[in-house]
């Protein structure tokens, strides 16, 4: 008997979207390394100097100074950041930038994006107000807050930035761990194994990954990214792609 054309042509469209399926449910998101304990493959040097970022026993070592940032080769949009890190020196200073430029405009030296706050517990200690009265502790628990002009709404309001709920950082020399769920311009951040803090409706919802070097050194070690599926999100909402750029991956030591 003759087969129709037709039907033997939406049985084969069915296999394969089957198969498709099959694939994909063998092959579930996975964490990937964003730094091999080596070198700073996958990292280009945004506005530091050459020796700011190095490779040191396993660690990626920020030396703090100059202010700038190092940020990833490639852009995220939806993903899960882990990221480990300790600072070395009181009232530290340093951060994670998610949905970032890939550049700095002239005059700054802090990009455009969405920062995830890492102070050492000292930091408020050695920065008091004019008054002699403390700032808020929420400054060095992974506050989250638009940089450069990306506008954000804050889960829990410090003005326009949003502060944890919990003090959870370690102090200096002990590692911290923070896990970051980056999706459709939602943030939500768990600090040492709790969700304490998060952010919504962010202006831009893909972009790069900056490291941050502002002062003191400071350690990172096993970061990690889960990239997710992706969303509904326009050429308004996404970083602007590095091209033709001056900038040089980074080179460890």
């Amino acid at each position: 008997m003759r087969r129709n054309p037709w039907v033997v042509s939406l049985c084969a469209i069915g296999t394969l979207f089957l198969l498709a399926l099959s694939v994909q449910a063998e092959q579930p998101h996975q964490f990937q390394s964003l730094f091999n304990g080596k070198d700073l493959a996958g990292w280009v040097n945004v506005n530091t100097d050459k020796d700011t970022w190095s490779v040191r026993d396993g660690l990626l070592v920020c030396s703090g100074h100059p202010i700038g940032v190092m940020r990833s080769e490639k852009q995220y949009e939806n993903f899960i950041l882990h990221i480990e890190w300790r600072h070395m020196e009181p009232g530290g200073n340093s951060g994670v930038f998610v949905w970032s430029e890939g550049t700095v405009p002239e005059g700054k030296r802090l990009p455009c994006g969405m920062e995830v706050q890492m102070l050492e517990l000292e930091w408020v200690r050695l920065h008091k107000h004019k008054d002699g009265t403390l700032p808020p502790i929420a400054y060095v628990h992974g506050e989250l807050f638009g940089a450069g002009g990306l506008q954000a709404e804050p889960d829990n309001p410090r003005g326009r930035r949003s502060k944890s709920l919990e003090n959870r950082c370690k102090g200096k020399g002990q590692w911290n761990v923070y896990d970051v769920v980056c999706v459709d311009g939602t943030v939500k951040l768990a600090i040492n194994g709790k969700f304490v803090n998060g952010i919504r409706k962010a202006s831009v919802k893909k972009g790069y990954l900056c490291l941050e070097s502002e002062g003191a050194e400071v350690h990172f070690r096993n970061i990690q990214i889960m990239e997710l599926p992706p969303g509904i999100t326009g050429p308004e909402q996404t970083a602007q792609v590095v091209k033709d750029s001056k900038e040089t991956p980074s080179k460890g030591k």
